[in-house]
C-alpha cells in the first residue's frame, strides 16, 4: 500500500517550526534567556546534545550540524527529515492503549523499516509516563504507560514544519568530543549536557545505555575550554549547582529561573535554577 500523501494546510508554510518530541530538560521555556547569546550571523550552528531541539528551531539556521549520543533520537530525526510522510504513514496505525503501548515497547526497533523505527520512537516518547525516555544497561527502553486524555503522536502539520526545518541539516551520532572536532573558528556552539543532579533522586542521565557521570561533565567542561583558545563561540545551560559553577570559573555566567516539568511528584515541580555559561 502506498504511503498517504499528508500537506501542509494553507497559511501553515509561514508557521515556524518547533520540537516534534518531548524532552525531559526541554529548552522551550528558556528561549528568550538563550536567543539573547546566540550570534546574529551564524556561519554554522553546532548542537552535540540536540535532544528535543527547542534552540534549533527557534534559530531556525541555514547551516547546521546536529549530533546525539542516542542512536533511536539521531535516527528519528534523520528519518523525519529525509522521510517524513513515511514516518506520519507509520504513524497513523499506532492508538493510545497500554497494551499497544506495551507491544510497541517490546519491539526490536533494529528490526523495523526505517520509517516504521522513526515512528515508534515519536509514539513512545508521546504516551510514556511524563515523555521521559530511559533506557537500562541493555539499551532497551524501559518506561512504563503514560496517564493522558489524548496524546497526540500523529501531527502531520507539526511532523512536516520539523522536515522542512531539518532540510539539509547535517544530523550525526557521535560523542561529543568527535562533535566538537566538527566546529570551526568564526562558528557558534549550544551545549545542553545531562545535567548535573541537584539532589539524589533528580537524576535523569539515562538517555543512552551509559549514563552521562562526573567524568563526563569535567570532560566536557575541557572541551569548553578547547572551544575557546579555538575562537569558537559557545553557550553551555547546566544545573546552577555549586561544583557546576566551579567547573567553568574564568568563563561568564548567568542564573536564570526554568520551570521544572519531569519530577514523578507534582509537588516537587516548580522553578529551578540554571546555569547558563558563555564565551565572550
Amino acid at each position: 500500500m502506498p504511503a498517504i500523501a499528508f500537506t501542509l494546510p494553507p497559511g501553515a508554510e509561514q508557521v515556524p517550526a518547533t520540537p516534534f518530541l518531548k524532552w525531559a530538560g526541554g529548552k522551550t521555556s528558556l528561549l528568550p534567556e538563550l536567543l539573547k547569546h546566540v550570534p546574529r550571523q551564524l556561519k554554522r550552528y553546532h548542537e552535540p546534545f540536540v535532544g528535543g531541539g527547542a534552540l534549533f528551531f527557534a534559530v531556525r539556521p541555514r547551516r547546521a550540524l546536529l549530533n546525539d549520543n542516542n542512536p533511536e533520537l539521531v535516527h528519528c530525526y534523520q528519518e523525519v527529515r529525509d522521510d517524513a510522510h513515511g514516518v506520519l504513514d507509520a504513524l497513523s496505525v499506532h492508538v493510545y492503549d497500554r497494551a499497544r503501548f506495551e507491544a510497541v515497547r517490546a519491539l526490536d526497533p533494529l528490526r523495523l523499516a526505517p520509517a516504521e523505527r522513526a515512528a515508534r520512537f515519536i509514539y513512545l516518547n508521546k504516551t510514556c509516563f511524563n515523555g521521559l525516555w530511559r533506557v537500562n544497561r541493555a539499551g532497551r527502553f524501559n518506561v512504563p504507560f503514560g496517564r493522558y486524555k489524548n496524546p497526540t503522536f500523529h501531527d502531520p502539520g507539526l511532523l512536516l514544519r520539523a522536515s522542512r526545518a531539518l532540510r539539509g541539516v547535517h544530523i550525526h551520532r557521535a560523542t561529543f568530543e568527535i562533535a566538537l572536532q566538527r566546529a570551526s573558528p568564526g562558528e557558534f556552539v549550544y551545549l545542553d549536557p545531562p545535567y548535573d543532579p541537584v539532589s539524589e533522586t533528580a537524576s535523569f542521565t539515562s538517555y543512552t545505555r551509559t549514563a552521562f557521570a562526573w567524568a563526563d561533565q569535567e570532560r566536557l567542561a575541557a572541551e569548553c575550554a578547547a572551544l575557546d583558545r579555538r575562537g569558537i563561540r559557545f553557550l553551555l545551560s547546566n544545573s546552577a549547582t555549586p561544583r557546576i559553577r566551579a567547573l567553568y570559573r574564568g568563563f561568564e555566567q548567568r542564573v536564570v529561573s526554568a520551570p521544572r516539568h519531569i519530577s514523578c511528584k507534582g509537588e516537587r515541580r516548580g522553578r529551578v535554577d540554571e546555569l547558563l555559561v558563555f564565551n565572550a
